[in-house]
């Protein structure tokens, strides 16, 4: 997939991680697309509005994605989302299967796509493709807008 295709799609996951900062959550969003690049599944992080840390944004794409396909196997699909995934999203991704991975910003707390760990060069039998970095500025200029105002 071409570049601007996904910054495209990382917009969308944008809106989505916009979403969830306007109800009190984290500004993460998602988005997964199938083979041909339609979009069939979409997340936000909702962890405080439903009191369930596992209510991120990957998971909530998965589940929608898998929901629309009929399918737990997600194999040619595309995730894109705005922070680097987290050990639990990681292990989704891998379960699913999901071929690739596009995130935005890094994480150095939990990110487990380079950060803190690679778990997918680990030995789990899947491997997905990983492009970080897309829409970086936008995605991590988010989260700091996010950080400062609970702060304030």
């Amino acid at each position: 997939m071409s570049t601007p295709d996904r910054e495209k799609l990382m917009g969308e996951a944008l809106c989505l991680a916009q979403e969830a900062a306007a109800g009190g959550d984290v500004p993460v969003g998602c988005v997964i697309t199938d083979a041909e690049g339609r979009v069939i599944g979409r997340g936000r992080n909702r962890r405080e509005a439903r009191h369930d840390a596992t209510a991120h944004a990957e998971l909530e794409a998965i589940r929608d994605a898998c929901a629309a396909l009929g399918d737990w196997r997600l194999d040619g699909c595309s995730l894109y989302v705005t922070l680097e995934p987290c050990p639990m999203c990681a292990g989704a991704i891998i379960n699913a299967r999901i071929s690739r991975v596009v995130f935005g910003a890094r994480e150095g707390n939990t990110g487990s796509c380079g950060s803190v760990i690679d778990l997918f060069s680990e030995n789990y039998g899947h491997r997905p493709a990983v492009f970080p970095g897309v829409c970086e500025a936008e995605c991590r200029e988010l989260l700091r807008c996010f950080f400062q105002e609970r702060r304030s």
